[in-house]
């Protein structure tokens, strides 16, 4: 048990900056300095401590987790890992500090041929050879579905709403009564129901089924009324939604070498970004990191940088990667700086709360309490 001070620091604590201050991590957690020796001390002038990143989503891989906390992302919330894979990266985070901490759905929610289906051609990627997607047939199999997961020790349920039509294809989806038979087994295991939705016709399915979040900002309106009006429909329903304009981006990229994906996918998903912070929405910073792209880590820098861009302060942009995704998803230990909690911290040089972008430039991170060595 080791206790490092960190001196003379700016602080964001996930909702508010304090312009100097001294942080003493006392073992694994955050403790008020008491005027006894530390073991080491940290020099913070010019620079600002943050609690450690929270991606709200991602999918897991080998060497996701640690690519994660290299850059400052100490959380992760993965949104579909087959079964083995899981295993795997539970295990992992479980027993060394110097990888992400992991939150799963495990197996999602999609029917019979749906997305994502198609991506699991290559079993090192998304999946793994434990076997094909359990399939949803339709509402009487929701209950089973939802007990296998709490089984299989699911944090939280990702129900896919998705025919392809964004991304260029077309797939099987889940009917509305099937997404909504989701939801209520969902929550009869208290888990939140979190739904894979991308276009404005798929919000309202995933919104009237009654889910608690969304894992994407649509990306198929222009700015105008109607987005205006789905961004105070998702408002009035207390929905979350996870961002992942990193996401958007990177396909948009990819759709101009190939032809799929909507071009204009990354713009419309910025001007939802702006329309659902302008209407009150509670934003998430999450960036579909996955084994292709965007990648593990770096990708929630840029996602900051999109966010800002989006119109959000860097104070906003900061709270919905820290203290925003731990309270939705009841991660009570972090998210935040103050005594007693866990000592999940990313050190940087710059005061990212006025240049977003000084978030890359990394000085330290921690992970309950262990520095990462560079």
């Amino acid at each position: 048990m080791t206790r490092t001070l960190i001196r003379d620091v700016r602080v964001f604590d996930g909702e508010r900056t304090v312009p100097r201050s001294d942080i003493l991590i006392d073992g694994a957690r955050i403790t008020a300095p008491d005027g006894r020796p530390a073991d080491t001390v940290v020099d913070g002038s010019g620079r600002t401590l943050l609690p450690g990143l929270i991606d709200a989503h991602t999918h897991v891989a080998d060497g996701s987790l640690a690519a994660a906390l290299a850059h400052g992302v100490t959380t992760e919330l993965d949104m579909f890992c087959m079964p083995g894979n899981l295993a795997r990266q539970r295990r992992l985070a479980a027993v060394r500090d110097d990888v992400a901490d992991l939150r799963s759905a495990g197996m999602l929610a999609t029917a019979p041929g749906g997305h994502p289906t198609q991506l699991l051609v290559d079993a090192g990627a998304l999946g793994d050879a434990a076997g094909p997607i359990d399939a949803v047939t339709g509402p009487a199999d929701a209950k089973r579905f939802a007990a296998d997961r709490v089984a299989e020790g699911a944090d939280y349920l990702k129900i896919v709403v998705d025919d392809g039509i964004l991304h260029g294809g077309h797939f099987p989806t889940l009917a509305p009564a099937t997404v909504a038979a989701l939801v209520e087994a969902a929550h009869a295991h208290g888990l939140r129901a979190i739904a894979h939705a991308v276009t404005a016709r798929e919000i309202a399915i995933a919104l009237e089924a009654g889910v608690d979040g969304l894992a994407h900002v649509p990306a198929d309106l222009p700015a105008g009324p109607e987005l205006s009006a789905l961004a105070a429909r998702v408002a009035a329903a207390g929905v979350f939604v996870v961002t992942t304009l990193a996401y958007f981006e990177a396909i948009t990229a990819q759709a101009a070498a190939a032809d799929h994906a909507k071009p204009s996918a990354a713009t419309d998903a910025g001007h939802a970004a702006r329309a659902l912070h302008e209407a009150g929405v509670v934003l998430l910073a999450g960036t579909d990191a996955n084994p292709y792209v965007p990648e593990h880590g770096i990708a929630m820098h840029r996602e900051l940088l999109l966010l800002t861009g989006a119109g959000m302060s860097p104070e906003a942009a900061l709270a919905a990667a820290t203290s925003i995704p731990a309270r939705v998803f009841g991660l009570t230990d972090r998210g935040h700086i103050a005594p007693g909690f866990r000592a999940d911290l990313l050190l940087v040089d710059g005061d990212p709360t006025s240049d977003i972008s000084t978030t890359k430039a990394i000085a330290g991170v921690w992970r309950g309490g262990v520095r990462l060595k560079p």
